[in-house]
């Protein structure tokens, strides 16, 4: 089995609205996928689809080789999923809905709850009702029913909500280490950029219901990489000086661009070569395009 998620022509209408039109996703089986957008942009709806929760209005889906369909046909003993917002029973424990969630699962080793408090972190509120915990241990309450039965497959929607900067890093690395070592497939939205730029191994963007770009492992370390970015009164001189030297470089926008790893790692050096063939330097800086702004430009570009 190549893809763990596969559809064609997804459509969703919600009377007179397209939430979802002609979306063809196909997500590998151990790669981590941000499916990212703006609000109302589709992404809820298509997770929704997947899950079989709503029943599109045209086209199909696959998830992990079958095809998902009405009366919850689909592979769910094997899918994992946390959807806009945890939905715990609120007079249980943490304890006691993710013992509900075991026996659900028919899971008959009762030490898994313990487990996976443990794992995410629980611990202090093993026995604290759920209806009284923080937004962000609500969170962890819903990632570890999620992962309780081990899935093959995790469909996160906004999986750091309500976390601190150290718990967003621990569900990071928790959900590498699951991918990583356990190929588990994770297809996870999210509005913090920065950590699907960290984690993702794909990337698909959706705006206004249709998916508009999908950026692969070298897109994406493209637009991770770094580059020295320079500007003087003479562009040209400048940059047949610097070839002279063995660095290679482009002009876009009135700047000279380089991405030669020696000019990156020592910039003082090209300020000096610069300053010696009589065209200093008036800006030298690094920089990198982020996931960030090439998102925005791309989603305020799409009309």
């Amino acid at each position: 089995m190549e893809f763990a998620i596969e559809t064609n022509g997804l459509t969703k209408r919600f009377g007179n609205v397209t939430a979802v039109a002609s979306v063809n996703l196909r997500v590998k089986c151990g790669e981590i996928y941000g499916f990212l957008g703006l609000n109302g942009a589709g992404k809820t709806t298509t997770i929704r689809a997947l899950l079989g929760m709503i029943c599109p209005n045209a086209g199909d889906v696959k998830v992990l080789g079958q095809t998902v369909g009405p009366h919850g046909r689909g592979p769910w003993s094997k899918v994992g999923h946390l959807v806009e917002s945890p939905s715990p029973y609120p007079e249980l424990s943490v304890r006691e809905n993710l013992d509900v969630a075991r026996r659900l699962h028919g899971i008959p080793n009762s030490k898994v709850v313990d487990e996976m408090i443990e794992r995410l972190a629980l611990a202090s509120y093993a026995n604290q009702k759920a209806g009284t915990l923080s937004t962000g241990n609500l969170q962890r309450l819903g990632l570890a029913r999620a992962l309780l039965h081990e899935p093959d497959l995790l469909v996160l929607d906004e999986p750091a909500n309500g976390l601190d900067p150290a718990g967003v890093i621990e569900i990071r690395e928790l959900l590498r280490t699951l991918a990583h070592e356990k190929g588990v497939t994770i297809f996870m939205s999210s509005h913090i950029l920065t950590e699907v730029d960290r984690l993702a191994t794909r990337i698909g963007i959706i705006h206004k219901g249709r998916l508009i770009e999908e950026l692969d492992t070298d897109k994406l370390e493209k637009l991770r990489s770094k580059r020295l970015e320079v500007r003087t009164r003479n562009l040209e001189a400048a940059q047949s000086g610097l070839q002279r030297v063995g660095y290679r470089s482009i002009i876009q926008d009135g700047t000279i661009l380089i991405e030669d790893a020696r000019a990156i790692e020592h910039p003082d050096d090209i300020a000096q070569i610069l300053v010696k063939d009589g065209t200093p330097p008036i800006h030298l800086a690094l920089a990198q395009q982020n996931l960030e702004e090439h998102f925005m430009q791309l989603t305020g570009g799409v009309k």
